[in-house]
């Protein structure tokens, strides 16, 4: 091997500046978040967890673009926040089911009828409970963040294109309820940088009440050039099929999310792993069925489809390996990854299962680095795929 060999093999596995055709599949992307989700939900070591949320913060701004839908990381974070506050509440009012012997302080106690036996608001909150509620609620929030980096690395429109034929409308609609809000928030910015350009407040109730007529009247129009575009390229239309091949789509169809519903409780519950898998794998094979058969229906177009390529495969591989270790671990090490709450002990990083989660931070230099978006791509599709929000009205 020459001394230049191993300099173009370097080269080839540097991540390429992101363009049209080598754009990062958006499936890619969630599958890699829902594998972080994965481990997160198999866990309530509050180590484990905030390495999950290190790990997708790294690799959201390492690659996440600019466009609009890409700023939605902050407000999951924001989310998840209030998740586990709205957690320490309840666990403070309404009580915990893990009894404690530290007591913090005691609340006074309403008297419920005998058929609330079981329920209580008040009384005594220990140090155990706020600790339970507190590894709970975390579980959670970090599995909103995880959805969270989904949504600012993954473009709406390119997961649209990459669809099935059969959930193309449901899509539609989904992605047009993302972009909404990233759109709102971006034309408030907007008038309130041009308000106080001209030297007026833009704080206050007048402030507000005059920067909501521009972002209504910029958001009334961008539903109706929206909808012109839709029929303009003939949204809706749908071919005839035979009514036995609709009623065939539709059983494969709600007999396969059934199934897949079923054995994912089963791999995820403590007991029923072992007909979990089979069950998931039949129901995603007529779930599949289902689909192509519903494809049929659709007529559409598709141009230029996204590629899954190497990359693509690296990204989606990664989270599911973090999944999967994470899984396995919580059957081979279950204090160490569900730390009991009584007696309080401070909890331990499990040397294995970190080290798997952070080979979830392998898209934070495999995938395509986002190329900056000039002023020239105003009204025109980026060169990373993304559409830039349309010219909006800055009546202040």
């Amino acid at each position: 091997m020459t001394p230049r060999q191993p300099l173009s093999a370097l080269r080839a596995l540097r991540a390429p500046r992101a363009t049209r055709s080598n754009a990062l599949h958006a499936g890619a992307w969630w599958l890699w978040a829902l594998g972080l989700a994965t481990a997160a939900s198999r866990t309530t070591n509050p180590l484990l967890l905030a390495l999950i949320i290190a790990v997708t913060a790294y690799v959201v701004a390492a690659r996440r673009t600019d466009a609009p839908w890409a700023r939605g990381y902050g407000a999951f974070l924001k989310i998840a926040l209030a998740v586990l506050v709205i957690r320490l509440v309840f666990a403070v009012f309404l009580g915990s089911p893990i009894p404690g012997t530290t007591v913090l302080f005691t609340l006074p106690e309403v008297p419920l009828p005998d058929w609330a036996q079981g329920v209580r608001i008040g009384g005594r909150v220990t140090a155990e409970g706020l600790v339970f509620a507190l590894r709970d609620g975390l579980k959670l929030a970090t599995m909103l963040v995880c959805v969270g980096a989904a949504n600012a690395l993954a473009s709406p429109a390119r997961l649209l294109k990459s669809l099935p034929a059969a959930l193309y409308e449901a899509g539609m609609a989904v992605v047009v309820a993302m972009t909404f809000a990233p759109h709102l928030i971006a034309d408030v910015r907007r008038l309130r940088a041009a308000r106080r350009l001209r030297g007026r407040d833009d704080r206050g109730i007048r402030a507000v009440l005059r920067i909501g007529l521009p972002v209504l009247e910029g958001a009334l129009e961008r539903s109706v050039a929206l909808a012109a575009s839709m029929d303009a390229r003939g949204y809706g239309r749908t071919a005839r099929v035979p009514p036995a091949v609709r009623r065939t789509t539709a059983a494969l169809t709600l007999g396969g999310l059934l199934g897949v519903c079923a054995g994912t409780y089963g791999l995820l519950a403590a007991q029923g792993a072992a007909l979990g898998l089979p069950v998931l794998l039949l129901g995603l094979a007529a779930a599949l069925g289902g689909l192509w058969l519903g494809g049929r229906r659709a007529v559409r177009s598709r141009y230029r489809p996204d590629r899954w390529g190497a990359r693509a495969w690296l990204v989606s591989a990664s989270g599911a390996a973090v999944g999967a270790a994470v899984v396995w671990a919580a059957s081979r090490l279950p204090e160490a990854l569900d730390p009991p709450p009584v007696p309080l002990t401070a909890p331990e990083l499990p040397l294995w299962p970190a080290a798997a989660v952070l080979a979830g931070l392998l898209p934070a230099f495999v995938a395509p680095v986002p190329a900056p978006r000039t002023e020239t791509d105003a009204g025109s599709v980026s060169r990373t795929g993304q559409t830039p929000p349309a010219k909006e009205t800055t009546r202040a």
